[in-house]
């Protein structure tokens, strides 16, 4: 049972939202395929487990590999992101995904990943969630989270500043991201927890949206 009790409330002209681990669990296709590349690499698979979440994959590598050119972490990501494109196994919707996103069709909002647009597509598709109109992914902007570029790109797209915008992520550096961008941030699942965002949601299912007369959201995350 959805609990009841309100923990916080909030009004927004937009919302902006994060994919992996926020709509969509991908954490078994992310474990496999960055497993792979850690064996391959011999790298400790948790730590960069620890750290992968949110960023985009040459953004990892980069951490991972200071001195190594960035052109062969854009290539090397290249190959790993059709890796994690095809395969699809396990991909499924967050709890209560379905029903947060139908609630939101027809209003101002969208999606800021750091997948690109085929890797998004294939795990909305195999999560059987709609694609929102606008999104920002990962060949649309110049920097990786915690870069707030995708958000504040996202923001001007729909027409509203970043104080208009509520943001919802999972992962340390889209929550910092958001931050960074002037704007609220509703933690979703898990990852997020130890995040300090403006409101915790253990999952979507926690989460209602409704709208007053001039279409503003009224968002209420419960505890």
């Amino acid at each position: 049972m959805t609990p009841s009790t309100p923990s916080a409330e909030f009004r927004a002209r937009a919302l902006l939202l994060d994919m992996d681990g926020t709509l969509v669990n991908s954490d078994a296709v992310v474990e496999r395929c960055w497993r792979r590349w850690c064996e391959s690499k011999g790298l400790d698979a948790e730590y960069v487990l620890s750290i992968v979440h949110g960023r985009q994959g040459h953004a990892t590598m980069a951490l991972l590999f200071p001195d190594r050119p960035m052109a062969e972490n854009f290539a090397e990501n290249a190959v790993l992101q059709a890796e994690e494109t095809a395969d699809t196994e396990g991909v499924v919707p967050i709890p209560g995904a379905p029903a947060f996103l139908a609630a939101l069709q027809g209003r101002p909002h969208a999606l800021v990943t750091s997948a690109d647009s085929n890797l998004a597509r294939a795990r909305m598709d195999a999560a059987g969630l709609p694609m929102p109109e606008v999104r920002v992914t990962a060949e649309r902007v110049s920097a990786s989270k915690p870069d707030p570029e995708g958000f504040l790109k996202g923001a001007a797209e729909l027409g509203f500043a970043p104080e208009d915008c509520l943001v919802f992520e999972d992962a340390e550096v889209g929550i910092a991201a958001a931050r960074a961008a002037g704007m609220r941030v509703v933690g979703v699942g898990p990852r997020a927890a130890a995040q300090q965002p403006s409101a915790h949601a253990p999952s979507l299912e926690h989460v209602q949206v409704r709208f007053t007369d001039d279409g503003t959201f009224v968002v209420t995350v419960t505890a």
